[in-house]
């Protein structure tokens, strides 16, 4: 039980990342109409469209007009995760999100855990214009040509062909080059997110005062930099970075981390209020 406890998150996203992939299965292969097409685009329930909003955004920057029901898709989906979820897709949906976990456990058990991050996180913004630039350059949406998450995604579906390739890519990465290299530096799609989910409702609360800063959230946070009202104020984490994945809260033993609704805590940064 303990085990279980100390991942309860890791476990319930793992369910949940899986779930998905099932039902996308499920949909393509025997007709279930719970979830139907991918990650790009899809139906759920047979009815309700759904599609990537970073995709439409870039198949609008080649001058291409989006069919209306592909519209409403990334409508609905971007009004989930900005007004609910934030970036929580990345955390809890993502199929690379498995594999970069994976890398993480791989390169912390061979002691690489603590190696200098020579990249900025920032480098995934540069990629985002980027990607919106070349697309609008080359007539194509230029990120989903090359996307680790589409390919791992169909290859689930379909067939893996170079979805093995492209995983592969993203695990050698993290482990050898940058850790949390490819969700945490360089993907367009988590930098989207973190731009437009910043004020989503669901946050990770902090409480100061059962905190005795082990700092073992901060450690543990594939976005650490997330995390500096730790010890020092309540507060709920703002930054749209943020995965809502919760391994903050699952390795923190003094239970001061939580999930809650952004204003449950109205404790600011100090140097927020001075200013």
């Amino acid at each position: 039980m303990p085990l279980i406890a100390a991942n309860r998150y890791r476990i319930l996203r793992r369910v949940v990342q899986i779930s998905v992939l099932l039902l996308f299965i499920a949909g393509n292969a025997v007709g279930w109409k719970v979830l139907q097409g991918n990650l790009s685009s899809s139906l759920l329930f047979g009815a309700v469209p759904l599609a990537d909003p970073f995709a439409l955004i870039q198949i609008l920057a080649t001058g291409t007009m989006a069919a209306a029901k592909a519209l409403l898709g990334g409508g609905i989906v971007l009004l989930f995760f900005t007004v609910v979820g934030g970036r929580a897709f990345c955390g809890w949906v993502c199929p690379v999100n498995i594999v970069t976990d994976l890398a993480d456990t791989v390169s912390s058990a061979a002691g690489a855990g603590k190696r200098p991050l020579w990249m900025s996180r920032n480098a995934r913004y540069w990629v985002l214009g980027l990607s919106l630039v070349l697309s609008a350059w080359l007539g194509i949406a230029a990120f989903e040509w090359i996307s680790p998450i589409g390919a791992l995604h169909r290859g689930v579906i379909f067939g893996m062909g170079m979805g093995w390739t492209s995983a592969a890519a993203v695990f050698l990465f993290d482990v050898f080059v940058v850790k949390n290299g490819f969700c945490g530096h360089l993907c367009p799609l988590g930098a989207f997110y973190s731009l437009t989910g910043g004020r989503s409702a669901v946050r990770v609360l902090h409480s100061k005062d059962p905190c005795t800063r082990c700092m073992r959230c901060v450690e543990s946070c594939p976005e650490p930099q997330v995390l500096p009202m730790v010890g020092k104020w309540d507060g709920a984490v703002t930054s749209g970075e943020c995965t809502n994945c919760g391994r903050c809260i699952e390795v923190c033993p003094d239970r001061a981390m939580r999930f809650g609704l952004r204003t449950q805590v109205t404790d600011k940064d100090p140097k927020e209020v001075a200013s």
